[in-house]
Protein backbone atom coordinates (compact mmCIF):
# COMPACT_ATOMS: atom_id res chain seq x y z
CA UNK A 1 0.00 0.00 0.00
CA UNK A 2 1.22 3.70 -0.80
CA UNK A 3 1.79 6.26 1.47
CA UNK A 4 -0.85 8.19 -0.79
CA UNK A 5 -3.74 5.89 -0.66
CA UNK A 6 -3.01 7.05 3.44
CA UNK A 7 -3.41 10.05 2.75
CA UNK A 8 -6.80 9.87 1.20
CA UNK A 9 -8.60 7.77 3.82
CA UNK A 10 -12.11 8.72 5.01
CA UNK A 11 -12.18 10.49 8.23
CA UNK A 12 -14.92 10.07 11.07
CA UNK A 13 -16.61 12.30 13.27
CA UNK A 14 -19.03 15.40 13.95
CA UNK A 15 -19.94 17.96 11.33
CA UNK A 16 -20.09 21.56 13.49
CA UNK A 17 -23.89 21.26 11.59
CA UNK A 18 -24.51 17.96 13.57
CA UNK A 19 -22.92 19.60 16.91
CA UNK A 20 -24.97 22.68 16.99
CA UNK A 21 -28.37 20.49 16.40
CA UNK A 22 -26.91 18.45 19.76
CA UNK A 23 -26.46 21.70 21.18
CA UNK A 24 -30.12 23.27 20.32
CA UNK A 25 -31.89 19.78 21.36
CA UNK A 26 -29.84 20.16 24.83
CA UNK A 27 -30.83 23.79 25.37
CA UNK A 28 -34.51 22.87 24.73
CA UNK A 29 -34.72 20.11 26.90
CA UNK A 30 -33.15 22.46 29.87
CA UNK A 31 -35.68 24.85 29.58
CA UNK A 32 -38.72 22.71 29.60
CA UNK A 33 -37.41 20.48 32.62
CA UNK A 34 -35.37 23.36 34.67
CA UNK A 35 -39.00 25.07 35.52
CA UNK A 36 -40.29 21.55 36.65
CA UNK A 37 -37.46 21.07 38.92
CA UNK A 38 -37.44 24.34 40.40
CA UNK A 39 -41.14 23.41 41.34
CA UNK A 40 -40.01 20.09 42.42
CA UNK A 41 -37.19 22.04 44.98
CA UNK A 42 -40.26 23.97 46.29
CA UNK A 43 -42.83 21.08 46.76
CA UNK A 44 -40.15 19.24 48.74
CA UNK A 45 -38.88 22.26 51.19
CA UNK A 46 -42.33 22.91 52.13
CA UNK A 47 -42.95 18.75 52.58
CA UNK A 48 -39.57 19.59 54.97
CA UNK A 49 -41.86 22.44 56.84
CA UNK A 50 -45.04 20.71 57.37
CA UNK A 51 -43.01 17.77 59.24
CA UNK A 52 -40.83 20.57 61.33
CA UNK A 53 -44.26 22.05 61.99
CA UNK A 54 -45.80 18.78 63.15
CA UNK A 55 -42.58 17.86 65.06
CA UNK A 56 -43.46 21.60 66.85
CA UNK A 57 -46.09 20.69 67.62
CA UNK A 58 -45.63 17.42 69.61
CA UNK A 59 -43.15 19.03 71.55
CA UNK A 60 -45.26 21.39 72.75
CA UNK A 61 -47.91 18.41 73.28
CA UNK A 62 -45.15 16.68 74.90
CA UNK A 63 -43.61 19.37 77.24
CA UNK A 64 -47.60 20.36 78.51
CA UNK A 65 -48.04 16.77 79.81
CA UNK A 66 -44.92 17.26 81.52
CA UNK A 67 -45.79 20.10 83.15
CA UNK A 68 -49.01 19.60 83.34
CA UNK A 69 -50.49 22.82 81.51
CA UNK A 70 -50.08 25.27 79.01
CA UNK A 71 -47.32 28.00 79.63
CA UNK A 72 -44.74 30.12 77.55
CA UNK A 73 -42.28 28.26 78.77
CA UNK A 74 -43.79 25.56 76.32
CA UNK A 75 -42.08 27.36 73.29
CA UNK A 76 -38.72 27.84 74.36
CA UNK A 77 -36.28 27.27 71.71
CA UNK A 78 -39.46 26.06 69.17
CA UNK A 79 -39.72 29.67 67.29
CA UNK A 80 -37.93 31.67 64.77
CA UNK A 81 -35.93 30.16 61.95
CA UNK A 82 -36.41 27.18 59.92
CA UNK A 83 -34.92 24.84 58.81
CA UNK A 84 -32.16 24.90 61.34
CA UNK A 85 -29.70 23.58 59.32
CA UNK A 86 -28.86 25.52 55.74
CA UNK A 87 -30.41 29.17 54.95
CA UNK A 88 -33.68 29.96 56.89
CA UNK A 89 -36.54 29.82 54.67
CA UNK A 90 -39.09 30.11 57.20
CA UNK A 91 -39.80 32.31 60.28
CA UNK A 92 -42.08 30.33 62.79
CA UNK A 93 -44.02 32.04 65.13
CA UNK A 94 -46.91 30.96 67.55
CA UNK A 95 -50.56 32.95 68.04
CA UNK A 96 -51.93 33.63 71.10
CA UNK A 97 -48.11 34.65 72.29
CA UNK A 98 -49.10 33.97 75.66
CA UNK A 99 -49.74 30.08 74.79
CA UNK A 100 -53.35 28.70 75.82
CA UNK A 101 -54.78 25.78 75.09
CA UNK A 102 -55.85 26.89 71.67
CA UNK A 103 -52.32 27.30 69.89
CA UNK A 104 -51.79 28.60 66.66
CA UNK A 105 -48.16 27.54 64.75
CA UNK A 106 -47.29 29.79 61.52
CA UNK A 107 -44.59 29.21 59.19
CA UNK A 108 -44.07 32.75 56.69
CA UNK A 109 -41.63 32.74 53.96
CA UNK A 110 -38.75 34.57 54.16
CA UNK A 111 -38.94 38.07 52.09
CA UNK A 112 -36.04 37.55 49.19
CA UNK A 113 -35.83 33.62 49.51
CA UNK A 114 -36.30 30.86 47.42
CA UNK A 115 -40.05 30.21 49.31
CA UNK A 116 -41.13 33.77 49.05
CA UNK A 117 -44.75 34.14 47.65
CA UNK A 118 -45.41 30.09 48.04
CA UNK A 119 -48.03 31.35 51.47
CA UNK A 120 -47.95 30.95 55.12
CA UNK A 121 -48.46 27.68 56.63
CA UNK A 122 -50.80 27.15 59.82
CA UNK A 123 -51.23 24.36 61.96
CA UNK A 124 -53.22 24.70 65.11
CA UNK A 125 -54.04 22.65 67.95
CA UNK A 126 -56.64 20.52 66.80
CA UNK A 127 -54.61 19.31 63.48
CA UNK A 128 -56.20 21.99 61.02
CA UNK A 129 -53.42 22.65 58.65
CA UNK A 130 -53.95 25.68 56.34
CA UNK A 131 -51.77 27.17 53.06
CA UNK A 132 -52.81 30.80 52.23
CA UNK A 133 -56.49 30.66 53.22
CA UNK A 134 -57.20 26.87 51.89
CA UNK A 135 -57.72 25.18 55.69
CA UNK A 136 -58.70 21.69 56.39
CA UNK A 137 -57.80 18.60 57.69
CA UNK A 138 -56.23 17.02 54.12
CA UNK A 139 -53.91 18.14 51.81
CA UNK A 140 -54.38 21.65 52.26
CA UNK A 141 -50.75 22.16 52.25
CA UNK A 142 -50.16 20.53 48.63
Amino acid sequence: MSTITKVFKQQHGFTLIEMMIVVAILGVLAAIAYPSYQQYVIKTKRADMMSEMHNIAAQIESRKLAQGSYSNALLTGLGGDYPRQGPALYNVTFTPTTLTREWKIKSEPKTGMQMAGDGDLTLNYQGVKCRGSVCGMGDEWK
